[in-house]
Parts: structure tokens; C-alpha cells; sequence
């Protein structure tokens, strides 16, 4: 997985994101507790949140959100990393691990 996301940050910033499931809030408000000091995050929550009052879908994105925003691509940012670490109990030793870690986070959040 962390190939994955280390490959999706080396594609152009405009490239569209299309996912199959409308879980673009539920993913935010997850994104917001790994990185709560994240203002591109709260940002998307609101843009996401009026999309949906207008009865709009949140999709597609693009991948130069999703490097400000997604937890899963940010593993080597240092919020992320420190936020994992808190929830591991103990410092983890690099993106490998954080993402590891972050998973776990998700699957039980």
C-alpha cells in the first residue's frame, strides 16, 4: 500500500480521482483525527458538506487534494507521523509503519 500512495504523489496534481463510494466525509472526519491542525482538511469537510446540502456528489477529487488532505499519502509528513506514533503507544520508525498504524486506525475508527 505505501508503494501505492508513493507512486499516486508523483502523478500531476490535476489528475482526477474518481472513487466508487461517496465516503468523502466519513473519510474526512477520519483525516481530521490523524491531522486535526490541518486547515485543508476542515476545508474540504466544508466544501464536502455544502456539495451535499445541494444534493451534488463530492467526487471525483484530485490528487493534489488528496496530498494536502489524505492521511494515507501523507505518511511521511511529520503531524501524521507524530499522530500515529500517539495512537501506536510509541515512535514508529518511518511511512511503512505509520501507514501500518494509520490503517489499523481506520479499521477500528
Amino acid at each position: 500500500m505505501q508503494q501505492a500512495m508513493d507512486y499516486f504523489r508523483t502523478l500531476p496534481d490535476d489528475t482526477e480521482v474518481y472513487c466508487t463510494h461517496e465516503y468523502s466525509l466519513s473519510n474526512l472526519a477520519f483525516a481530521a483525527a490523524v491531522e486535526p491542525d490541518n486547515r485543508d482538511i476542515q476545508a474540504a469537510i466544508d466544501s464536502c458538506k455544502a456539495l451535499r446540502a445541494a444534493g451534488k456528489p463530492t467526487l471525483p477529487s484530485l490528487i493534489g487534494t488528496e496530498k494536502r488532505i489524505n492521511p494515507f499519502m501523507r505518511t511521511a509528513t511529520a503531524a501524521v507521523r507524530e499522530s500515529a506514533s500517539r495512537r501506536a503507544g510509541k515512535p514508529l520508525s518511518g511511512p511503512v509503519a505509520t501507514l501500518a498504524e494509520i490503517r489499523e486506525w481506520k479499521n477500528r475508527y
